[in-house]
């Protein structure tokens, strides 16, 4: 079972990237939070990493933090919840934030993310309230890029947590990203307006 990768970084997207280890590349589902630490392309990069294994897949899913591959792990231990919606989870809300809305037992944010309904999210409150870890590292969102790139790159990881491109795009517009941010930011602002929505 793999459980660490340390290479270099051959390719990123918001949900997957590919990492260079001693000539063989390893694909690598990721979470937004995780995409939006990974250094550029062509740069070193260590990850904790989960195998799941079923009779007909091996899937890869990376971490730079342990304390997010920690919580993936308890998340993908509550009934209902699997490998994809658990890091849609952890894509709709960083780790600090998710710690902040359990510990509130804020069901109707929760149920905001693709995949969660109110029933999952009260029992994931229930699973989860008070063992998640508090000590998490703080993360630098990724470099800021150019305006348009940065929009095309959310809308992405928005279509890629479920949305539709039209809605997607319809956020984008409206959260008003008229500055040079970080994806990370960038994405937080249209999830803040479906929120509203």
């Amino acid at each position: 079972m793999i459980v660490h990768l340390s290479g270099i970084l051959l390719h990123k997207e918001p949900t997957h990237c590919v990492v260079d280890v001693g000539g063989v590349g390893y694909g690598v589902n990721v979470s937004f939070s995780t995409f939006s630490t990974l250094p550029e392309v062509g740069n070193a990069v260590k990850m904790f990493i989960h195998t799941y294994v079923r009779e007909d897949q091996l899937v890869l899913y990376g971490f730079t933090s342990p304390e997010e591959r920690q919580i993936f792990l308890k998340l993908i231990a509550i009934s209902g919840i699997g490998p994809k919606i658990a890091l849609a989870v952890l894509s709709g809300l960083p780790p600090s934030d998710l710690i902040e809305t359990i510990s509130a037992a804020d069901a109707s944010r929760l149920s905001t993310i693709p995949g969660i309904g109110n029933k999952t999210a009260q029992r994931m409150i229930i699973e989860l309230k008070g063992k998640l870890p508090d000590n998490l590292k703080g993360s630098g969102g990724s470099p800021a890029n150019s305006v348009a790139s940065i929009r095309e790159e959310a809308i992405s990881a928005l279509v890629h947590l479920g949305y539709t491109k039209a809605v997607a795009e319809n956020v984008m517009i409206r959260a008003g990203i008229d500055k040079e941010v970080t994806i990370e930011e960038a994405v937080k602002a249209g999830l803040k307006e479906l929120c509203k929505a």
